[in-house]
Order: C-alpha cells, then structure tokens, then sequence
C-alpha cells in the first residue's frame, strides 16, 4: 500500500498539495484494503469472515449488515490512513534521497539498476533480491541456450545420418543398375 501512495505522498511533501493524479493509485488501495477486511479476514475487528461476492450477485446488495458496513469502513480508513503515515514520514525521511533521483531522472529519463544504486546506495537489507534474480535469469538463459545448441546439434546429426542413407541408396541403387546392365 505504501509504494501506491508514494506518489500521492511526494506530492504532498515536494509540492504541498496533492493533484488529481494519484486518483487510481487511491483507487488500487482502496481494493487492496477492503480484499483485505471483507475477503481474506485479515482483521481482527471484523474476524475472519468473507464478504465475497460473486460476479453474478447483485452489487447493490450487501451480504452483512450496515453496523458490519460501517466496521468495515472504519478499518478500511485507519489501514490506508496508516500506510499513508508511513509513507510520508519514510519520504520525509528520505527527501533528498527521492530529490537526487528525481533530478537524476530528470537528467537521463531513464535509468536503471546500477544508476539507482550509485544515487540511493546500496540497499539496506542483507540480500538483493535483484540481484538475485539477475543471476537466476542468466543462468536460466544461458540453459536454454545450451539446450537449443544440444537440438541444433541433434537435428544437424540427424540431417547427416539422412544425407548418409541417401547417398548409401543412391551408390546401392546404382549398382544395382550397374549390375543389370551387365546380366543383359
């Protein structure tokens, strides 16, 4: 939820005030917090109840009552209005980190692993998952290429063997030929 509202948050905290921008960004939270109340039981208040609807249901017909309505609302307000919290105070916290990267970006446009570690540092935590999964992906390339080289291999093996038999063919049919020309 807080990498949704980062956007709404900077606004808040670069420009100090906040435009129409972030409105579907407020919209995927909005979801994300009330899947997590009334879908999969994620709080404590409401319990460990789905509210579910399926697609066919009427939409306007809700299958709790307006107090349950309302408990919903309430927690669906204080998990958003917290990870907005938190979002502000870790930009906050962070401001000139997100200004070195905005004015880099502003700079080159578009920018990559590498320039955002030489702007924010490396990350805090003990394994990079980027990294990570880099060096699974050229592992993973570099298997599918020696895979293609093993059928490449196999089919130029197998093109041969045919070349063979045909030419074996070609040589037998032409001793046969050869051999009954000679009987006549």
């Amino acid at each position: 939820m807080c990498m949704a509202l980062g956007g709404r948050a900077a606004e808040q905290i670069f420009f100090d005030k906040i435009s129409t921008g972030a409105s579907d960004d407020l919209k995927r939270v909005s979801q994300m917090a009330y899947a997590q109340v009334g879908i999969y039981g994620f709080n404590s208040r409401v319990g460990q109840v789905s509210f579910q609807q399926d697609e066919g249901d009427n939409q306007f017909q809700k299958p709790y009552s307006e107090a349950t309505a309302q408990m919903i609302d309430e927690e669906v307000r204080g998990m958003i209005d917290q990870a907005y919290e938190r979002t502000v105070k870790v930009l906050s916290d962070h401001k000139d980190q997100c200004e070195a990267l905005a004015q880099t970006l502003l700079e080159k446009e578009t920018i990559n692993h590498d320039v955002i570690v030489d702007v924010l540092g490396k990350r805090p935590f003990d394994s990079d998952a980027y990294q990570d999964y880099l060096k699974n992906t050229k592992k993973q390339q570099e298997e599918f290429e020696k895979e293609l080289e093993s059928l490449k291999n196999d089919g130029d093996e197998a093109n041969e063997e045919g070349e063979e038999k045909k030419k074996n063919k070609e040589e037998g049919d032409d001793l046969q030929a050869g051999l009954a020309m000679k009987s006549e």
